[in-house]
């Protein structure tokens, strides 16, 4: 979430400032590294069910630590609804 911002990616709003209390960083992730992010926990699983774009693999930013495991990654911003 905090490299999304600091370049300015339009549809990360991050209004929570990375709390895991908004959804405003809404992404989806590649099914093949859907398994290297960390996992969902029940905070971001319940701020997801509120969106009406929810897909597979979504996610929140501000909940993936970017790793070198993430290397090669491209990350989808889903259209806000």
């Amino acid at each position: 979430m905090e490299v999304a911002v600091d370049n300015n990616i339009p549809g990360i709003d991050a209004d929570c400032e990375g709390g895991c209390a908004c959804a405003t960083c809404h992404i989806i992730i590649p099914e093949n590294f859907a398994a290297t992010v960390t996992p969902l926990e029940e905070d971001e699983h319940y701020l997801l069910d509120f969106l009406n774009n929810r897909q597979k693999n979504s996610r929140l930013s501000c909940q993936i630590e970017v790793t070198d495991a993430l290397d090669g990654i491209i990350i989808k911003v889903p259209n806000q609804d």
